[in-house]
């Protein structure tokens, strides 16, 4: 009885001592993901729709690859430095053939991708045939693909490339999409018809993560929306008599009402999947505060004014893209890149700069802008 005592005590001891020390040892150990799984458009596509249609302009790469990557910017973008922050390497693009390597994962995302399928072309306007709910039929053929040729396949040389099974479901799941489902909207619709439509682009993203969920995905990291008023290529249209139609750092009113409908409702939805998905952490991160707290406070911060363009010519109508001959001010111009692209923080118009990509990781990355307040590191945790 005396030996069976000691026994309970001491099991009771240990339970104690993980329950008090379990939060010490846990924020000391993180999470250790394995790979990143990516999901997005242009803000964190690595190489896909470069891959599948056309090269990004000579100039982009030109600060950090020093030759065109496949990403809209001219070095990194925020998943790369999550990728670096996470002790990984650079996500090659699923639809990128050479030199790719799986496996610590695979990036999905497609410039000019929606949650939602559009009714348009990438020749006509720029959206991507490969929407979020494609991307995540291709997760599903790549995890099955991957998983047959690393059984079957007993060489190292062969599967060096591949992620082991057991990886995926230790994985980090990243999305950072819908931006383009606004623009599409406001380029569509009146705003109030497209208020209505909100609900279903949610929808759909949350039935993606379900479905990644159901694909054995358990941590998610998920961007919200930036503020799409605030593009230097819509800071640089002339301006407005009205002065309702800018909010108080002078961008535009409606498109970032808009952006904040559209994360609003996406916080909502993400606090009801967890709900609906007991054994997931979803971490909601707040992109658009952060993207707003450095075009807020540009030139403080050392960069130039917020509607200054690095690469390519953008007034009203006229719209000479990065890398592109065009007709600007009555003239022919080649819109090629400004001297130090790093005092900028639009690269092209629409895409932020390798400075100012790494500003806004370094903000957000330690979770300050995060629900739960979480670091990336932490993100497979449950709160």
């Amino acid at each position: 009885m005396e030996f069976r005592a000691r026994l309970l005590f001491t099991s009771f001891l240990l339970t104690w001592v993980l329950s008090v020390g379990g939060k010490e040892m846990r924020d000391e150990l993180g999470c250790k993901f394995p790979a990143i799984y990516n999901f997005g458009d242009s803000n964190s596509d690595t190489g896909g729709i470069a891959a599948a249609f056309y090269q990004m302009a000579p100039q982009c790469g030109e600060t950090f690859f020093h030759r065109p990557s496949g990403r809209g910017c001219d070095g990194r973008l925020i998943i790369d430095f999550i990728a670096k922050q996470l002790g990984l390497p650079y996500l090659s693009a699923y639809l990128n053939s050479i030199g790719a390597n799986f496996k610590h994962g695979a990036n999905f995302a497609t410039g000019g991708a929606t949650i939602r399928r559009q009714n348009e072309s990438v020749f006509l306007n720029g959206v991507s045939p490969f929407p979020l709910d494609i991307q995540v039929v291709q997760f599903s053929q790549f995890k099955s693909r991957t998983g047959w040729f690393f059984k079957k396949d007993k060489k190292a040389s062969h599967r060096r490339n591949l992620p082991r099974a057991e990886d995926f479901s230790k994985a980090l799941y990243t999305f950072d999409i819908g931006q383009n489902d606004i623009a599409a909207g406001f380029r569509s619709m009146t705003i109030e018809q497209f208020k209505k439509q909100i609900p279903d682009i949610i929808n759909q993203f949350a039935e993606a993560v379900k479905n990644l969920y159901q694909e054995g995905a358990r941590s998610f990291w998920i961007h919200n929306t930036g503020p799409l008023g605030c593009l230097a290529v819509t800071l640089n249209y002339s301006p407005s008599p009205d002065p309702n139609t800018y909010d108080p750092i002078g961008c535009d009113k409606a498109q970032n009402d808009m952006s904040k409908e559209f994360n609003r409702q996406l916080k909502k939805k993400v606090t009801k999947l967890r709900e609906k998905l007991p054994d997931a952490a979803l971490t909601y991160v707040d992109l658009f505060s952060a993207k707003y707290k450095l075009i807020a406070n540009a030139e403080k911060l050392g960069f130039l004014d917020k509607a200054s363009i690095c690469c390519g010519y953008h007034k009203d109508k006229d719209q000479v893209w990065c890398g592109n001959k065009g007709k600007y001010n009555g003239s022919e111009v080649y819109a090629d890149s400004c001297e130090d692209p790093s005092l900028n923080i639009s690269w092209d118009g629409v895409h932020y700069t390798e400075a100012a990509n790494y500003w806004i990781a370094n903000h957000i990355l330690n979770g300050s802008f995060s629900d739960p307040q979480v670091p990336i590191t932490h993100a497979c945790y449950k709160h």
